[in-house]
């Protein structure tokens, strides 16, 4: 089964879960752009050119300074360059998005493209309820750079589109499908002798083991514990089913006191009253954990599947990380060990009031092209949402792996949205209870009550635009 049919299958298993909208607000802007307004910069539409580029405007392209870098943004606009030889780039990178740019968009100045993404994000809300956002629309029917008879839509994984819109329109390009699961080293495993467990029963005695051996089962990103957040809650998706999911999305009452979450939430805090985390990972941010469990230091890592590149200038050779699902609590499980979490991500976006919105729509169909996906692939070890970007690649062994965890899950694939829908309920709320809960502050039950909490906050506040899935 190849990657495309597996991503078919798990979209229609609720994988790629559409959110309409998220509850980003809070970006004040100029007002929305015009959409018979298509920025200054404005060519003439022909075969050759089917979004009206004008072949001499500048394009300013905004990067996120994260896991991947900004060397794979900076080919593909020298790919630009090679169709577009007059126009002139400027290229920046920041690790803070909304602090940067947020007053560009109040002032009406934006960049032509915005990789949107970290903690540091614009809030989305607000550029959608504001009209801030061009509509992509036009770039999805234009025809493909490098397939032939194909447009950029058709070349597109199933999902890529339904979680970019909002109220019906395409607003927000996710470049890349990510799979969030536990890492490990497959060296370290096999030189100690260990072998990966798919129960929580075998993952406990294993960690046991680990910590006998001197070395820390677990650590996790102590300054955004909502990390380990995933796997709890993976685990009681696949106790409970994806209905587990749903109800928190849909924040439906006691959503997060379900039986499933709290048996979860029991089973994890073995992990934490056992003292098998890492001394001192409450204070370690994401990279300084992520050090720490390639030098060996522990054995297990909460991470998607952006790790092998956000690490892979200090993963000692021979490493080979690893990503598993999170083990099953027992045969009662609705989904098998296999399901594993994904979903399409990095979201990149085209302001309404951009001076060169065509450019910026062609600066996407670049990074849509097959050389574009293929490239961004062998510079990041990452999976691009354009179908058969892997074919051919000599793929890193972590992304291998990914793949094959991919292949395992097949429909059985699951994911949740409620980070989408209200980003403050993730980055705020139950980020703060995890600090707590994964510190050993608070039991299971307050763990859950202060997730529920927050749940109800945002349930109960009549200025926060509410959203409904029903798969």
């Amino acid at each position: 089964m190849n990657r495309r049919e597996i991503l078919r299958r798990s979209a229609a298993a609720g994988l790629l879960a559409t959110p309409a909208a998220g509850l980003l607000a809070g970006c004040a802007t100029s007002g929305g752009g015009d959409e018979g307004d298509k920025g200054a910069y404005k060519g003439t539409k022909s075969e050759q050119n089917p979004l009206g580029v004008a072949e001499d405007a500048p394009l300013e392209v905004v990067i996120f300074n994260g896991g991947f870098g900004e060397d794979y943004a900076k080919a593909h606009e020298a790919m630009y360059k090679e169709r577009y030889p007059k126009a002139e780039i400027k290229h920046s990178a920041t690790a803070e998005i909304s602090k940067t740019l947020q007053p560009r968009f109040v002032d009406g100045s934006p960049p032509d493209v915005v990789n949107n993404s970290g903690a540091g994000q614009i809030d989305f809300n607000g550029l959608v309820s504001q009209n801030a956002l061009a509509d992509l629309g036009e770039l999805l029917a234009a025809p493909s750079l490098d397939t032939p008879g194909k447009t950029v839509k058709d070349t597109l994984l199933p999902g890529t589109v339904e979680v970019g819109s909002y109220d019906g329109r395409f607003l927000v390009l996710n470049y890349t499908y990510t799979v969030y699961g536990i890492w490990h080293s497959t060296k370290l495993f096999a030189d100690r002798g260990w072998e990966d467990a798919k129960t929580w029963d075998d993952h406990i005695a294993l960690c046991r083991r680990i910590k006998a051996a001197g070395i820390a089962p677990w650590t996790y990103a102590g300054v955004h514990p909502r990390y380990m957040s995933w796997p709890l809650i993976s685990t009681a998706i696949k106790l409970g089913g994806p209905s587990v999911a749903l109800a928190i999305d849909n924040l439906e009452p006691n959503a997060w006191k379900s039986d499933a979450m709290k048996t979860a939430a029991d089973a994890w805090h073995q992990i934490v009253k056992d003292k098998f985390i890492l001394d001192g990972s409450p204070g370690l941010d994401h990279k300084q954990s992520q050090t720490a469990w390639c030098q060996g230091k522990a054995a297990f890592i909460s991470c998607g599947s952006w790790l092998e590149s956000e690490q892979k200038d200090v993963t000692p050779a021979g490493f080979n990380m690893t990503v598993a699902p999170t083990p099953s609590l027992g045969s009662g499980d609705k989904l098998p060990y296999e399901a594993i979490r994904g979903t399409a991500g990095e979201p990149f976006m085209v302001p309404a009031k951009a001076r060169n919105v065509a450019g910026g729509l062609e600066y996407f169909r670049t990074m849509l092209s097959r050389k574009g996906a293929q490239d961004f692939t062998k510079k990041v070890a990452s999976l691009p949402v354009v179908a058969g970007a892997t074919e051919g690649i000599d793929l890193p062994y972590g992304l291998s792996t990914v793949v094959k965890a991919l292949d395992a899950s097949g429909s059985n694939g699951f994911n949740w949205v409620y980070n989408n829908y209200y980003r403050k309920l993730e980055r705020n709320l139950v980020d703060a209870a995890c600090g707590e809960f994964f510190s050993g502050r608070i039991s299971p039950a307050e763990f859950l009550d202060q997730c529920q909490k927050g749940a109800d906050s945002i349930a109960q506040d009549n200025s926060v635009k509410k959203y409904k899935r029903s798969a």
